[in-house]
């Protein structure tokens, strides 16, 4: 595809840390930017879409959804393996099921003319072609994407094009893997609707030059000058932040109502972002996501979910403590918005703090000039 935004545009966002500038304001403004985001960082790249006991609840066989701007039907076996397909019928091409649509069946039929197919994708029933000695049932079977599950979450690539899951996540791994997120339970969701391109959502979870101003219960459990950010291969950025003294947690009191887990530094926390849309919070007692999906340029749906090491703990410290702090965000990512669209705005340089919002803006832009997302 066509690059989505001029070379003279993107240049000054890669200059080196000290130099470099933010994207240019169509890059969070244009519909056309967002268009081939959909395809290039959605569609091509690894997308999370949440838990899989929240993608497939007990009873859910079958689930069609958007990835990017490429319609996929995920489907669960009786073995709890999940498998990913074009939704598209083998036939004449209609959706197997409706986007947002589920079924509990054992079966994928189309509504269409009835062919038929079981949760692996194998074509199993084509009414009238047994009568055609040249028709192969195994030539026609769904179209097969890419998914995995890691750590809990279900992710799929839904062009069939992306780097092995392995190398997209890279060194992020084995700093997720001490929190073992697959075995904490899930103890709260919020979903918002936040008036911002998904990118300015993400740069700001990835600095913390603006929690003096506007996060003072954050700054009250945590030095927002402390830790470092870090530097392993995988298409993500992220780093850490301390906790202060006599704070346990991040929580408005600084105390912990959960339980630790085991074999995770109880004096960090971990912010993570794993792009194209998950963003990680690993505290010493809870996992925090944020899970994105573009709307509109200006406009991003965010589902942010809290995981515990037990079923027992009563959420609300951790919840409250970010809902505050998540609504501070949202408020200040919706004034950005409001002036990237004003006809007066020009980049403007990164703080010496905002290293990881650097590493963020030229790993867009070079997947801008390049097409496709990489570490």
């Amino acid at each position: 595809m066509t690059p989505p935004l001029a070379d003279d545009l993107l240049e000054p966002a890669l200059l080196p840390f000290g130099e470099s500038t933010m994207l240019p304001a169509e890059a969070y403004t244009s519909p056309d930017v967002l268009a081939w985001e959909r395809r290039q960082f959605f569609s091509a790249s690894w997308v999370c879409l949440g838990r899989v006991e929240a993608v497939f609840p007990e009873g859910r066989t079958q689930v069609a959804t958007t990835v990017g701007d490429i319609g996929v039907l995920l489907s669960v076996g009786g073995a709890g393996e999940v498998a990913a397909f074009a939704n598209t019928c083998r036939h004449r091409g209609h959706e197997l099921l409706p986007d947002g649509g589920t079924s509990v069946k054992r079966a994928v039929v189309c509504p269409y003319h009835a062919w038929s197919y079981d949760l692996s994708g194998a074509l199993i029933a084509a009414p009238g072609f047994h009568e055609v000695a040249s028709f192969d049932p195994a030539a026609h079977g769904l179209v097969r994407l890419p998914a995995e599950v890691w750590h809990g979450w279900v992710f799929v690539n839904a062009l069939g094009t992306a780097a092995p899951f392995a190398a997209h996540v890279g060194g992020l791994e084995g700093l997720v893997a001490p929190y073992a997120p697959e075995r904490l339970v899930l103890g709260a969701t919020h979903e918002y609707v936040v008036a911002a391109n998904w990118k300015v959502i993400t740069e700001n979870y990835h600095e913390c030059y603006h929690c003096p101003l506007i996060h003072p219960e954050l700054c009250e459990v945590s030095p927002p000058a402390s830790g470092s950010n870090f530097d392993l291969p995988g298409v993500w950025v992220g780093g850490t932040m301390d906790l202060r003294d006599g704070a346990d947690t991040m929580s408005l009191t600084g105390r912990s109502d959960g339980v630790p887990i085991e074999g995770v530094d109880p004096r960090v926390v971990l912010y993570l972002g794993l792009l194209p849309n998950l963003l990680l919070s690993l505290h010493p007692d809870y996992v925090m996501t944020h899970r994105m999906t573009p709307l509109a340029p200006d406009r991003t749906q965010v589902e942010c979910a809290w995981y515990f090491a037990s079923a027992d703990v009563d959420p609300a410290y951790a919840v409250d403590f970010w809902d505050t702090t998540n609504r501070q965000d949202w408020g200040a990512c919706e004034s950005v918005q409001r002036g990237l669209a004003s006809p007066h705005f020009r980049p403007g340089p990164l703080a010496p703090n905002e290293d990881a919002v650097h590493e963020l803006v030229t790993t867009i832009a070079r997947g801008y000039r390049d097409g496709v997302l990489a570490g």
